[in-house]
């Protein structure tokens, strides 16, 4: 009824065994007494529907977590908000934390179910999600109101696609969400949309491609008008990867990123830096662009793919 894990499972402060369901609650009773008439502190955790750990009383998730919390506060910084995500008997731990935020994802085990049944039922700050896995994370984010929970690309109108927080990460995300669907024709091409575009760039600004080529921005956006629906009825996207922003100025913000881009069956990616100048009153979302260098990233296939706005 009983059967140790395989050794690559084991830790150094960790036991684990394979347990039937049926048997579960019995053999945990009674390994629980068992180990505390021996003196040993101990949690027992079931997981699964079949594994159980053994470890020490201040071990765990919720330890873990309550000490890193410990830390960015230690460090002056503090987090905004903290949000756990689990679907089985060892997160249990995890809403455990206080002021966190939970969600359970729809699909999650039973044991972790009864859990929050017994334990947290009252809690209105942990939910049990209609949607499955990582879905469940952005359908908490936007119960809780911790962020953005709706990609660009699920939204028809990008002045919808709102964070609420001043943040040049997110703008840059914003943007070439909007290139890759403006590309595509996949939204409306408007005298409108080309004016707000051109208020977010500045006129003397440079942007430094990636051969080596520079064009001022006022061209590039001459070049982004004219390749609308360009890449209609293809395979072409557009990603960030690796976003990070540093204030360097009063009003000055330095973009670094991945932009990935893929045209068929071609890709492509360019170490992308990008200079913001904050200025909420001159532009609806609060950012000017100044200057853009990109850089092939070694490993990109460079083949034909040079961006053609730069044409």
């Amino acid at each position: 009824m009983v059967l140790l894990q395989s050794e690559t499972e084991q830790r150094p402060h960790k036991v684990s065994f394979y347990v039937e369901k049926v048997h579960a609650l019995k053999i945990t009773k009674a390994l629980s007494e068992s180990l505390q008439q021996r003196g040993l502190d101990v949690k027992i955790i079931y997981s699964g529907g079949i594994a159980l750990d053994v470890l020490p009383q201040g071990a765990g998730k919720g330890q873990a977590l309550a000490y890193l919390i410990k830390k960015f506060q230690t460090y002056g910084k503090p987090p905004l908000s903290t949000l756990v995500c689990g679907d089985s008997g060892n997160d249990a731990e995890l809403f455990s934390v206080p002021k966190v935020y939970g969600v359970m994802v729809s699909n999650a085990q039973e044991e972790l179910l009864e859990w929050h049944a017994e334990n947290a039922k009252s809690n209105p700050n942990i939910i049990h999600a209609s949607e499955r896995c990582a879905a469940a994370i952005i359908q908490a984010i936007g119960y809780f109101h911790l962020g953005p929970s709706i990609s660009p690309r699920d939204v028809s109108d990008f002045s919808e696609c709102k964070d609420g927080s001043f943040n040049p990460g997110h703008e840059v995300v914003m943007f070439y969400s909007f290139y890759e669907r403006w590309r595509r024709g996949e939204v409306q091409k408007t005298e409108q949309s080309i004016q707000k575009l051109r208020l977010s760039f500045y006129p003397l600004g440079i942007i430094v491609h990636p051969s080596g080529f520079e064009q001022p921005l006022h061209q590039y956006i001459d070049g982004v008008e004219r390749s609308y629906g360009d890449k209609q009825g293809t395979q072409f996207r557009v990603w960030l990867d690796r976003v990070s922003s540093a204030q360097i100025g009063v009003d000055i913000w330095l973009v670094k990123f991945d932009k990935w881009e893929l045209s068929g069956e071609e890709r492509e990616c360019c170490l992308t830096t990008v200079l913001l100048r904050s200025k909420q009153t001159e532009v609806p979302n609060g950012f000017i662009w100044m200057h853009v260098h990109q850089t092939w990233l070694d490993k990109s296939d460079k083949s034909g793919l040079e961006d053609r706005t730069a044409e």
